[in-house]
């Protein structure tokens, strides 16, 4: 049988919890490519970096967007981050993730002062069923390669992996995004939500790459514990581009919405 792949957190620290450089391990490598990293870990390291830029209480980040300059390798990576804008009310953040001496993903937040609006909240979408009522599936798919989706804890609401069509899934990390420390709510939606063109896979991934280009994440309000949910659906157009749009959830219902760009391409 097949022996389980060795798991580690997907960064290991190079500078101390504080530094900037980090090294990628085997649990970062996605499905597409063994020597390159799934989105979701840089991504989540990037939101980390906003996350601890000039961090002031009694503000949110309200908008994420990544763009994913090139193939992110695994092993060594710097990442910083810095306000661009300051504001009282609104500021706007920049982050760079560097491999190999070159920037691979570019990310921009906005980071708003959070007010009570209790009163007059509404628009969110229903809560789902949570992870505790489907189990978990550890399988992967044919062609799919082990690294990143080992790392984490899949429970499908609707679909899987290797059904195309919409899907909706709860996950959650198997393993710290840093060593030493706990992801925030955050760092796990990210994680998740660049998952968004898996769970919706529209094509058989052994004969067509759909590689998105972006993550945008537009939270109404902080996502809250371990687990979260990313509802999405994709959409293929007739010039080999697409488009990824999904709800995101935790145990106590939707806290934004998450959209990729895709290049369609067979293989």
């Amino acid at each position: 049988m097949p022996t389980e792949p060795q798991l580690e957190p997907h960064y290991l620290p190079l500078d101390g919890l504080d530094g900037g450089r980090f090294h990628a391990t085997f649990s970062t490598t996605g499905p597409w490519f063994a020597d390159a990293q799934h989105a979701g870990p840089p991504s989540a390291l990037l939101i980390r970096a906003l996350e601890r830029c000039d961090a002031r209480p009694g503000t949110e980040l309200a908008r994420v967007t990544v763009e994913v300059i090139g193939p992110v390798p695994a092993g060594e990576v710097r990442v910083h981050a810095q306000v661009e804008r300051h504001g009282r009310a609104v500021e706007l953040l920049a982050a760079e993730l560097v491999a190999g001496g070159r920037p691979v993903l570019r990310a921009r937040a906005w980071r708003m002062a959070t007010g009570d609006t209790s009163a007059v909240a509404h628009g969110s979408a229903d809560p789902l069923p949570g992870p505790e009522t489907v189990p978990a599936r550890t399988e992967r798919p044919p062609g799919w390669l082990p690294g990143f989706i080992d790392s984490m804890e899949w429970r499908w609401l609707r679909g899987w992996l290797a059904e195309p069509g919409p899907g909706t899934v709860w996950a959650r990390p198997r393993v710290p995004l840093v060593a030493g420390e706990e992801p925030s709510p955050l760092q796990r939606l990210a994680l998740v939500a660049d998952s968004g063109n898996g769970a919706a896979a529209p094509l058989d991934l052994q004969q067509w790459l759909f590689v998105n280009t972006e993550l945008t994440l537009h939270l109404h309000r902080a996502p809250q514990g371990e687990w979260i949910a990313v509802q999405a659906q994709t959409v293929v157009g007739p010039t080999g581009i697409g488009t990824v749009s999904g709800l995101l959830f935790d145990s106590r219902g939707q806290v934004g919405r998450c959209a990729q760009a895709l290049l369609v391409r067979p293989r």
